[in-house]
């Protein structure tokens, strides 16, 4: 017997279908109803209602996977009608359709097919960001540190700004820094680190940012609260800066780095720190071989953006002879802190200014939002702080923070 081809249709709800094993979805289109979820019995009403209108629904997620979800969503080419996106985001998250497709031949088959098709109309193609995100988006849903990278959460009553400041005193306690000291932060964003070192232990730190509008935030921050004359930041590229300092730390900018820019940024780092001074890196990676970068925020929030191999920075450290001391995987630290910018976005996204930020803006930071907490949920990824020293025989600490 000659068994057809299935249609996208059949081929996506397929799939889902023996995925979910621990949810239930209904799918209503124009045609027909999809009801998916082999674990729950028929009578249990499904954790998850969407309504869908886009027609190339299916496809776009059998040919793009998220980025076509996500895709068909800012257009508004689904709703949601029952449940949360945080938690449907987490469910297909936690599903490895991929794994499923593999053992679908058939689907398979009419999967690659497709992709093919889809590769040969250009559809992959990047694209130019359509937005300039200004810090009064940020400000909806970060602290008043603006700490945009993961916190670290001691208690689970933790607001944002504790999961943050735990996270600025864990650095400075791995660091060492004394007052007095030199900090470099490469890549310092909003200044929470350099704020929070100069305030508490009386560090003199310089920051390095390629985005304008943090640099004068920051200073802006720094002069309200009295600190100019310990906090300042170059507008420019890490690799201009000049000087050379006791610690050196690097929060959440080498993932957004090419790897064929890692020789240089470990050179650089090297180059800046005294014979005696001590460093820190911190940034999303792989917990497995490889990480594929998911292509919504590749292509609409952190184009170039990576998930590096924790075995690739070790291998630039210690081609500059930087010594390890301690390796920490805080990648449970993240789900806490993308709740809290989920809730913060929901609760003040009606602030957002509609004559900078359309609609279908909006929606896509609904989705990236989401999406932080269903990747953190799921744990695709690991969050890594390496500790490293010029000089090991003198520097190597007898116990951990």
């Amino acid at each position: 017997m000659v068994q057809l081809i299935p249609t996208a249709d059949q081929a996506l709800f397929s799939m889902l279908d023996h995925a979910m094993t621990a949810k239930r979805m209904r799918f209503v289109l124009p045609d027909r109803i999809w009801d998916i979820g082999r674990s729950a019995s028929a009578s249990t009403d499904p954790d998850f209602v969407l309504r869908v209108t886009d027609p190339n629904f299916a496809r776009r997620i059998l040919t793009s996977g998220n980025l076509g979800l996500a895709e068909s969503f800012m257009e508004e080419g689904w709703t949601l009608e029952v449940g949360t996106l945080d938690a449907l985001l987490t469910a297909f998250a936690r599903a490895d359709m991929d794994r499923h497709l593999r053992d679908h031949p058939q689907v398979l088959l009419r999967v690659a097919a497709m992709r093919v098709q889809h590769a040969l109309t250009g559809a992959e193609s990047n694209v130019q960001l359509h937005y300039d995100v200004g810090n009064d988006v940020y400000e909806l849903f970060l602290d008043e540190t603006m700490g945009y990278t993961c916190g670290y959460q001691k208690t689970a009553e933790d607001t944002l700004q504790q999961l943050q400041e735990n996270k600025y005193e864990r650095v400075c306690q791995k660091l060492r820094v004394e007052r007095g000291h030199t900090l470099l932060d490469i890549g310092c964003g909003w200044g929470g680190l350099l704020i929070y070192a100069a305030q508490k232990h009386g560090v003199k730190g310089r920051g390095v940012t390629i985005a304008k509008n943090q640099a004068e935030w920051v200073m802006r921050r720094a002069r309200h609260l009295g600190l100019e004359d310990l906090v300042s930041v170059e507008y420019g590229d890490f690799r201009q800066t000049r000087g050379v300092f006791d610690r050196v730390a690097s929060i959440g900018m080498f993932e957004h780095l090419y790897p064929h820019e890692h020789p240089t940024y470990f050179k650089h780092v090297n180059k800046m720190l005294k014979d005696d001074g001590w460093g820190l890196v911190h940034f999303m990676g792989c917990v497995k071989g490889k990480n594929d970068p998911d292509p919504f925020v590749q292509k609409y929030i952190f184009p170039g953006s990576t998930h590096p191999n924790i075995s690739s920075a070790i291998r630039q450290l210690e081609k500059n002879d930087l010594a390890v001391l301690d390796v920490e995987n805080m990648g449970r630290h993240y789900l806490p802190t993308a709740k809290h910018w989920w809730a913060n976005w929901n609760a003040n996204k009606h602030r957002i200014d509609s004559t900078r930020y359309d609609a279908r803006f909006v929606r896509m930071y609904d989705y990236l939002l989401a999406l932080y907490v269903a990747g953190c949920d799921a744990l695709v990824g690991g969050l890594f702080q390496i500790l490293f020293t010029k000089d090991f025989r003198n520097n190597a600490p007898m116990y951990r923070v």
